[in-house]
């Protein structure tokens, strides 16, 4: 296996749990090299275990409808690799939340708005980039499993920026006024979208992770979504933050 500091990716060195606390990860990624240094990175990682690695998506949707076939679901939540041949990251990401209930986050190079609106709007639960840190990323996908969207700061940045430069009307859809979003409402969406998991939105807001989950509940109605990503990509497609 490669060296996963010359791929931009650390190993921790922390003691394994045990399995039941384990997040199931599988990775889908065409980058042999990198592959293999996630792999390190997983299986030296408290937490982790690699429970499926694929060379493209095909395969992994083939896996992952193998496992559904059995009665188990595949895996916890897919690293996914953005620009692949033979299917992009965004399509693998559309078929997988097509099928299953497994979390997505995309792992990639790419930090434009549109394809962060566009992986989003697909259903990944997450968008990090791959100069990321090792504990930035491992971090990131722990965010997933709790319940958050996280974004790294250049890829938040990217997407607020798209949200300042586009004029008014440039979005389709009803006006921001239309969902009657409270003002309380408006700042848990924030936080969505800046990447907060819903603990770390209730103590930035300083209010109970119940009545987190309560506003989010009424955001998802408002919005008519039914998870986090269609809230970000909603929120970034309208204007609401």
């Amino acid at each position: 296996m490669s060296d996963p500091q010359a791929a931009g990716v650390g190993v921790s060195l922390d003691e394994p749990m045990t399995a039941a606390s384990e997040l199931r990860i599988a990775i889908i990624e065409d980058d042999r090299r990198y592959r293999s240094s996630l792999e390190q990175l997983f299986t030296h990682a408290t937490g982790f275990v690699v429970s499926g690695s694929f060379a493209s998506p095909p395969a992994a949707l083939a896996a992952a409808e193998q496992a559904l076939n059995r009665g188990s679901p595949p895996w916890d939540i897919v690293v996914m690799d953005l620009e692949m041949p033979h299917m992009s990251g965004i399509e693998a990401t559309r078929q997988l939340k097509a099928m299953t209930s497994v979390k997505v986050v995309v792992l990639t190079v790419f930090e434009d708005a549109a394809a962060i609106v566009e992986a989003v709007s697909a259903g990944a639960d997450g968008y990090l980039l791959k100069k990321a840190r090792a504990r930035e990323l491992l971090d990131g996908i722990r965010a997933v499993a709790d319940g958050g969207s996280p974004l790294t700061p250049d890829v938040a940045r990217t997407i607020l920026d798209l949200v300042k430069t586009l004029k008014p009307g440039a979005v389709a859809g009803p006006a921001p006024s239309r969902f009657d979003l409270t003002n309380r409402e408006q700042e848990v969406l924030r936080a969505l979208v800046n990447g907060l998991t819903y603990k770390q939105t209730a103590d930035r807001l300083e209010i109970s992770l119940g009545t987190v989950r309560t506003h989010i509940l009424a955001i998802y109605s408002k919005l008519q979504v039914h998870n986090v990503a269609e809230a970000v990509s909603r929120a970034v497609r309208q204007r609401l933050i």
